[in-house]
């Protein structure tokens, strides 16, 4: 029998807002256990919540990226359900009227364009976190009321690749609205996975969810594990419970963890502490005028405006921060696409050699931007230039001062130019004999000899006429 995966996603993001979203409490992350807390965010009794604006507004700035339609008139609900890390044992969530419905977002895989609808998006209150260690569980209720997004997607998915790809785009989405750091790594976004197995065309069959993975490998692996799962179960003549599971990457495989609950285990009802949120046509107008530019239409840009190739727009628009570098390196030197080659180039090679994060990148855009206009202007050349960025990354030298104090200046001079080429010819005369007789591929180990003999520092161009102009002179 051939088998259909069916799956759908929720992922929760957290807000980079600067406190959270129903109290002044910082949102950062880190902090000594129970630190970042309040009355409010710990549930104590007779605290009220006050509802943080830019929640709301950086919920919007993602409905409208993703098409949905933004819901005028919302409101938080109570979702009831006991866990430890739930002080007030329930979470101020959207229900019954989520901020944002019925969007899309638009993916590709193997060359193949198609659209992941989303259900809807909604704002939440994070829970705490179970810490165990020496043989018990303690509480750190540092990230309670920390504010979430939840992208629910519909189950549109047939495979790991397509979730992927879903996610990759989601988080560059996020990334450029300035909404999120997407830092997986820290929680800040994370993905509930739910699976199902059919026959191929048939009717839906029973889902299982396996909640907070937090990164990709982890989510593919999650993915085809639980898929062959489901398979071995049916074929087995055994039925899928639905259920929770909880992955482990490092074994490879999931745990059950508790029967999947519904919406009416939830007890949802709306939240009495707080009022409807009334989005106004001006409101929403303020938010569609100033939301930032996306990365593919920065990519557009990078194409039409600064000359620049696909690829490199594709290489300079893979994460926010190197986009802002980038931008500011070309504007301040005026040469983007010398800018362009720089940053994919000698720069990201120095970033993955020093383990540099790309939101952690903070070039010095006056020194490198000089460095720019040296290599462009003909005074250094293409390894004096790697060797110059590398000084100005590392330890944040002045590349003129650099260049002097090395030698790495351009030599031009046609006389010493000339006089390294005779010294060359005159050392190397079995090569300069193969090159008459037609074997021209000796010409760059010559052209390498000149530029040993120069240090290095000799215009190539330069070098490259006298070289040939000896040699067809000598030829004669």
């Amino acid at each position: 029998m051939k088998w259909e995966t069916v799956i759908g996603l929720e992922v929760h993001a957290e807000l980079s807002t600067k406190s959270k979203i129903f109290c002044a409490c910082t949102t950062a992350y880190g902090g000594e256990p129970n630190t970042h807390v309040c009355p409010v965010c710990s549930g104590m009794p007779g605290t009220l919540p006050t509802l943080n604006r830019a929640v709301v507004e950086y919920a919007m700035r993602v409905g409208l990226a993703l098409g949905c339609t933004i819901t005028k008139h919302c409101r938080f609900d109570r979702k009831n359900y006991f866990y430890p890390d739930l002080p007030k044992a329930y979470q101020v969530s959207q229900f019954h009227s989520p901020i944002g419905r019925n969007g899309r977002l638009g993916i590709e895989v193997d060359g193949q364009a198609r659209d992941i609808g989303i259900s809807e998006i909604h704002m939440e209150e994070d829970s705490g976190k179970l810490i165990h260690d020496r043989g018990g569980t303690y509480m750190d209720f540092n990230r309670c009321g920390v504010p979430l997004l939840e992208i629910v997607s519909r189950p549109d998915f047939r495979n790991a690749a397509e979730v992927i790809a879903y996610l990759e785009k989601l988080r560059e989405t996020l990334m450029y609205l300035d909404v999120c750091d997407c830092k997986m790594q820290e929680g800040s976004l994370r993905a509930d996975v739910n699976i199902s197995v059919r026959p191929a065309g048939g009717e839906m069959g029973v889902r299982t969810e396996m909640k907070n993975i937090n990164s990709f490998k982890a989510i593919r692996r999650a993915i085809e594990h639980e898929t062959m799962r489901q398979i071995q179960v049916l074929e087995s003549g055994g039925q899928v419970a639905q259920e929770t599971r909880r992955w482990d990457d490092g074994m490879g495989r999931s745990f059950a963890m508790r029967s999947k609950e519904n919406a009416p285990d939830y007890r949802y009802f709306p939240e009495p502490d707080l009022p409807p949120i009334h989005v106004d046509d001006a409101w929403l107008d303020r938010i569609k005028r100033t939301m930032p530019e996306p990365a593919w239409q920065k990519r557009e840009r990078y194409v039409g405006v600064y000359g620049l190739s696909e690829y490199d727009a594709s290489v300079l628009t893979t994460h926010r921060n190197i986009s802002r570098q980038f931008e500011s390196l070309a504007e301040h030197s005026g040469e983007p696409v010398e800018s362009a080659r720089l940053v994919t180039g000698e720069i990201m090679r120095l970033m993955n050699g020093a383990n540099i994060q790309p939101e952690n990148l903070n070039l010095d855009i006056g020194k490198f931007s000089t460095l720019v206009s040296l290599v462009v202007g003909g005074r250094i050349n293409r390894g004096a230039y790697k060797e110059t960025a590398e000084a100005v990354f590392t330890h944040n030298l002045d590349p003129e001062n650099y260049i002097a104090e090395n030698g790495l200046a351009m030599l031009d001079s046609g006389e010493a130019i000339a006089g390294a080429v005779d010294a060359v010819l005159a050392g190397n005369a079995k090569a300069a004999a193969e090159y008459r007789a037609g074997k021209t591929k000796v010409f760059g180990f010559l052209m390498g000899q000149v530029m040993e003999k120069l240090g290095g520092a000799g215009n190539p161009d330069t070098a490259k006429k006298s070289l040939a102009a000896k040699l067809d002179e000598f030829h004669g």
